[in-house]
């Protein structure tokens, strides 16, 4: 395979990626896990995943981020009306 084309499909695997859903393992503070536990517990309309993704898209917005995918994860958190935030 020459080296344009092996480039070209390398970008096609990267977009391809880019809207799938990966699985994601992190050690938590007892603090923190308790803290988002009784959140979700308390908020019906929220859950674990939408809490993580919320916190990564916030975090890196604020940080200088410029994804569309990511700011547009951003905003839909922000004008939710059931945000209890």
């Amino acid at each position: 395979m020459d080296q344009i084309s092996q480039s070209n499909l390398t970008d096609k695997k990267l977009v391809d990626c880019s809207s799938n859903k990966v699985s994601l393992e992190t050690e938590l503070s007892e603090t923190l896990y308790n803290t988002m536990k009784d959140f979700v517990l308390s908020n019906p309309t929220w859950d674990q995943y939408k809490l993580i993704n919320s916190a990564l898209a916030t975090f890196l917005v604020q940080n200088g981020c410029t994804d569309n995918s990511v700011s547009e994860i951003y905003l839909n958190q922000l004008f939710t009306p059931s945000n209890s935030f």
